[in-house]
């Protein structure tokens, strides 16, 4: 029987099993994890939260393999005050650099959120009292290598916190980072909802 957890990736831990100097990995997490469970995709050192583990190798193909275009919601605390026009740019693609060539990304859907309750992160982001913030909810359904983080650059907006928050139906609500749920099959369809 084919095994499914989501997990709320901390601030800080790769996104492997694998050690890497002194950095915290998935296996301080899951020690008695069997080892034929992987991550599914990744989250980039310094993000957070939903990454999928699992067994599962025709899901984790879906999951990978652009052609299964599938939404992915990350809440992105951005340095500045967003406008209407750069998330307008946002939602239409923007030009980012990927693999030393020019890259205009998909439509995206992209709003302003109240800033939304979130844990604290240790170490917290940078606070510079005469600059504000602003958070967004980006919605992809493809993932280039640091892709948000590059986005919300080229309109203006440095990345301050990137926190993956769905995939398809299924969230992060109500898991702490550093903690998992052990999830059913059920869980293929939710990860497709649009």
């Amino acid at each position: 029987m084919q095994q499914y957890y989501i997990f709320h990736k901390p601030y800080q831990v790769l996104s492997q099993f694998s050690k890497e100097g002194d950095k915290k990995t998935l296996a301080d997490f899951f020690p008695q994890l069997p080892k034929n469970i992987y991550p599914v995709g990744r989250l980039d050192f310094d993000s957070e939260g939903l990454l999928l583990l699992t067994d599962d190798k025709l899901l984790t193909h879906q999951l990978l393999d652009p052609s299964f275009a599938h939404p992915r919601t990350y809440w992105v605390q951005v340095e500045g005050e967003l406008t209407k026009e750069a998330l307008q740019q946002l939602e239409q693609g923007v030009l980012i650099n990927v693999d030393s060539k020019q890259y205009r990304t998909k439509k995206a859907t992209a709003k302003i959120l109240d800033a939304p309750v979130v844990s604290e992160r240790n170490p917290p982001i940078r606070f510079r009292k005469n600059i504000p913030t602003s958070w967004i909810a980006l919605t992809l359904t493809e993932g280039k290598n640091r892709q948000v983080r590059k986005m919300t650059a080229a309109v203006g907006y440095p990345t301050l916190r990137l926190i993956r928050y769905s995939i398809g139906g299924v969230t992060i609500e109500k898991i702490e980072p550093g903690h998992h749920r052990l999830m059913d099959e059920g869980i293929k369809k939710m990860l497709f909802e649009k």
